[in-house]
């Protein structure tokens, strides 16, 4: 699959695996592609987040990304749901900190990185997440009838997967729709 990526991509890929490395994560995660996917310029990816004003945000969305790892992962609507049902998150979160260490719960650990399925030569490999991001990725491509697989489709693979990039991106206007009318 990885031959059929473009340049834009496969720097998404690689900057993707750099954003994990310098945050001491033992895998690439869907918010080391969008980290990625942030550092572009002049790729169509690139184009549709600026045509949102999602790259005037990279800060912001950095920094959400990062609360939502130091929650474990919980998206914010998890995070409401269980204070709906009178669990307080930042306090189980500040109490497993004050116990184990900040940033416990981020899953950053040894920083080396397994080897295996994903994982290529001292790089970290890509957890399921990234994975299915980048099958998505694909399969976006394919029903488009592109022989190539862009950022932008990235991108657009992003917005369908559930979880915490979908809601960060989603909640700055970055959505599945709106990118389809910026990319056509």
């Amino acid at each position: 699959m990885f031959e059929r990526f473009t340049r834009s991509a496969r720097a998404v890929v690689t900057g993707a695996g750099e954003h994990a490395e310098r945050a001491g994560a033992d895998t690439v995660d869907a918010g080391h592609l969008l980290l990625a996917l942030l550092d572009l310029q002049g790729s169509r990816g690139s184009f549709a987040l600026a045509a949102l004003g999602a790259d005037r945000r990279r800060e912001e969305i950095a920094e959400a990304l990062a609360d939502a790892r130091r929650r474990g992962g919980l998206t914010q609507a998890d995070t409401e749901a269980l204070a709906g049902l009178g669990v307080d998150v930042d306090e189980i979160v500040a109490r497993v900190e004050e116990t184990h260490g900040a940033g416990v719960l981020a899953g950053a650990g040894t920083g080396r990185g397994r080897k295996g399925i994903g994982s290529w030569f001292g790089h970290r490999p890509f957890g399921r997440e990234a994975k299915d991001t980048l099958v998505r990725a694909l399969r976006i491509a394919t029903e488009r009838r592109q022989r190539t697989i862009g950022d932008e489709h990235i991108l657009l693979a992003l917005t369908t997967r559930p979880g915490i990039v979908a809601e960060v991106l989603g909640d700055r206007g970055v959505t599945r729709e709106a990118l389809d009318r910026v990319l056509t």
